[in-house]
């Protein structure tokens, strides 16, 4: 127990010399150092024009959905997708195969795709 008592006092006798020192003064340059950086922080950000919108571009607008079904497969091909995955969307229009549920791709002859969330 005395041998933590000496560590703590020689601990307690270096950090009030080294703020005895140079820590006050490093303190009062940190801290002026902070308020600058703080207040020129508050002033970029209150010079930032507010964003309001009050009219949606057309090209804004949410995508239709295809009138084909729910799910969509290439003819030629072994996975069904939902069509807004990236698969779906490279498969051409003449070789699309549209099915309205899962279970009608999976008697079909398809499978889920692995890279399609939530099938």
């Amino acid at each position: 127990m005395e041998r933590i008592q000496q560590i703590w006092v020689q601990i307690k006798a270096f950090a009030d010399d080294a703020v005895g020192e140079w820590g006050l003064i490093a303190l009062v340059i940190l801290v002026g150092v902070a308020s600058f950086g703080l207040g020129r922080l508050s002033a970029i950000i209150e010079s930032k024009p507010l964003v309001m919108v009050t009219q949606a571009t057309a090209a804004a607008g949410a995508a239709t959905m295809p009138l084909g079904g729910q799910y969509v497969a290439s003819k030629t091909g072994t996975v069904y997708y939902y069509p807004w995955c990236s698969g779906a969307q490279k498969i051409a229009t003449a070789s699309q195969r549209w099915f309205a549920t899962r279970e009608a791709a999976e008697r079909a002859g398809y499978r889920a795709a692995k890279n399609c969330k939530g099938l």
